[in-house]
């Protein structure tokens, strides 16, 4: 049933219907990993994916903005594969106060996760440890509000959760009784800080993510908590200065393998192929994020340069351009107030910037217009199309 390299099982529940719990090892596994050639050079070349993508934050005019938006994908990414069906759109409406046409719950849900790596972050760089106490606190924020704020935000469970099926005797996966909870999350907080011992960061984060996700320590949120953890711990290790790394993308269009690793790395030991996986995840999505970054930089000074050609509106029309760099969605009311430019000049800009072909209205109505600065957005939405 369970692999005795990755686990045990435990027999509970009534007679009638008696199930097994997973019980995890403490890591890292027994027998240690065998790291074949093959996986070292792996390793290697996440490593250096990973050290380019951290090196991409050198030329990036505005970090702080890439990191909005890297932030936000991440966030929709891993709210996907738990079946929102929220697009990056409509999280920047939800965000700019204007109305989603999607449920609130959805676009809430991917709301609170931003919250979540940003309060983690900010506690990491304040120079708090990556510890169970700080997972209580990001899972609090994960939860705080619609979708789960009734399952114990910030609370490790004190009852039986299960994965699939409608109660354990016919679920898929059955995670720690509650009472070991505690003590599991205790052992996989020293593996963290190298305790028994020290354990290289990409491989620390493959092997944490599988037994969080096995522990479950939580009712609701922990598959969302366990992703966000891999983000936690690359930036804690400062393997990763900056969150730019969005793994989710690699997950949701791996769905299937990625269920099917973790649930074979409890069954079968394999902790070698999930290990494979994860590097291979991490190596192709911080490729892809580092060519993601050099395309939207390509395309902001090949728009900058179309503008300064305009004429006299060049200057009104540059910081227009700049601030959609921000916000790829402009309602003229809401961009007149904030850039501090009458209504006119501002729809002046607009006409300018979709002439040429910057800008393209969305909405199709006489008033209340939305605007979205197309090619920018097609790029930061790649990946993001919710799951049929």
């Amino acid at each position: 049933m369970y692999s005795e390299r990755s686990g045990r099982a435990e027999k509970l529940g009534p007679r009638a219907e008696p199930y097994y719990a997973f019980i995890p090892q403490p890591l890292p596994p027994k027998p240690p990993l065998v790291l074949d050639a093959e996986l070292l050079d792996l390793s290697e070349e996440a490593n250096r994916s990973l050290g380019r993508l951290d090196g991409v934050t050198a030329i990036l005019p505005d970090t702080l903005l890439f990191l909005y938006f890297y932030v936000r994908k991440e966030a929709l990414l891993s709210s996907q594969i738990e079946g929102t069906q929220s697009s990056l759109a409509d999280l920047l409406l939800f965000e700019y106060d204007e109305v989603p046409g999607v449920p609130l719950d959805d676009v809430r849900e991917v709301s609170n996760y931003v919250a979540a790596m940003n309060h983690g972050l900010e506690r990491i760089k304040s120079g708090f440890p990556l510890s169970l106490r700080l997972l209580r606190e990001v899972h609090g924020v994960l939860l705080a509000k619609g979708r789960g704020s009734e399952k114990s935000p910030g609370e490790f469970r004190t009852s039986q959760n299960w994965v699939g099926g409608s109660r354990p005797g016919t679920a898929l996966f059955v995670p720690p009784p509650a009472a070991m909870v505690i003590p599991c999350m205790g052992a996989l907080e020293k593996f963290l800080h190298d305790d028994p011992e020290k354990t290289s960061v990409l491989i620390k984060a493959a092997l944490t993510h599988v037994q969080f996700e096995s522990i479950h320590p939580f009712l609701d949120g922990n598959g969302r908590l366990g992703r966000l953890l891999i983000t936690l711990l690359l930036c804690a290790a400062e393997a990763l200065h900056e969150p730019l790394l969005y793994l989710s993308l690699y997950f949701k269009r791996n769905r299937e393998a990625y269920y099917e690793h973790l649930q074979r790395v409890r069954t079968h030991g394999e902790w070698e192929a999930w290990v494979r996986f994860f590097l291979t995840g991490v190596r192709d999505t911080a490729d892809q994020a580092a060519q993601t970054a050099r395309r939207i930089l390509q395309l902001f000074e090949a728009d900058q340069r179309r503008i300064e050609r305009i004429g006299r509106a060049a200057g009104s029309c540059l910081r227009v351009h700049q601030y959609l760099q921000r916000r790829p969605l402009l309602s003229i009311p809401k961009a007149a107030r904030d850039l501090k430019l009458s209504p006119p000049t501002l729809r002046t800009c607009v006409r300018h910037l979709q002439t040429l072909g910057i800008l393209r209205e969305t909405t199709g109505r006489a008033r209340n217009r939305l605007y979205a600065y197309d090619r920018y957005l097609a790029i930061l939405s790649e990946g993001t199309e919710p799951l049929p």
